[in-house]
């Protein structure tokens, strides 16, 4: 039988659903080598959550490192697990950009503004339908 892993055994990574809600676009990004997730190619920004916890700060101090943009943090809107990585857990936020230079940065090579339709076909790791349902509805 499998050990289920420990609450202490997990990773936790807070992302940001950067939402444009006058474009109705979604921002991702592409990095390369990931070392959670080696398939992982278009994400949204974020990254681990540091030691101290602070899930909020550790969340704008991503967005901003990777993409110049100051966020305002409207709220969790999904948790998930990964089928390729059963102890990493991922939490999504949707965030607005409020103001910053939009530019490349940390581990993101390529920024990209999408319509929530065309983020899945972005995707290499697993996908989870309520997440895409979320993105779809905000995204009409």
């Amino acid at each position: 039988m499998e050990k289920e892993p420990s609450i202490n055994q997990f990773s936790v990574i807070v992302l940001g659903i950067i939402f444009d809600p006058k474009e109705k676009k979604i921002l991702i990004g592409r990095r390369e080598n990931d070392p959670h997730l080696p398939q992982l190619s278009w994400c949204f920004p974020g990254g681990g959550l540091t030691e101290d916890g602070e899930i909020n700060k550790t969340l704008k101090e991503k967005i901003k490192e990777q993409t110049g943009l100051e966020v305002k943090n409207l709220g969790a809107v999904f948790a998930k697990t990964y089928e390729e990585k059963r102890d990493l857990v991922s939490i999504y936020f949707l965030c607005e950009a409020v103001k910053g230079e939009f530019k490349v940065g940390g581990k993101i090579k390529e920024l990209k503004w999408v319509k929530a339709h065309e983020i899945e076909e972005h995707f290499k790791v697993s996908f989870h339908p309520r997440l895409k349902e979320y993105l779809t509805n905000i995204g009409s």
